[in-house]
């Protein structure tokens, strides 16, 4: 399930053609729930990629520089060690 919150973001659709309404003051907050599948690779020069996709085609990419995803890494093992998620 996918579920996506968008602030302040109006557009306007006319003749196929997709165009910013408003100031550019937009936010959005997107979640990717019950993830079926993950992949992790290279991204450009520098960076890592994390793509998460559920089960119905939908589909979240994260791009992080290399120390990002080192504290990501560092985060999950922490959980591993400390909660009863991972038994």
């Amino acid at each position: 399930m996918l579920s996506l919150q968008l602030d302040e973001f109006m557009i306007e659709l006319k003749e196929g053609s997709i165009k910013n309404v408003g100031p550019a003051n937009k936010e959005a907050t997107a979640k990717l729930y019950d993830v079926d599948s993950v992949d992790v690779r290279e991204f450009g020069d520098k960076r890592v990629k994390l793509a998460f996709e559920d089960d119905e085609g939908n589909e979240v990419e994260v791009a992080l520089f290399p120390e990002a995803a080192r504290e990501v890494a560092r985060g999950v093992e922490m959980l591993e060690d400390e909660s009863d998620v991972f038994e």
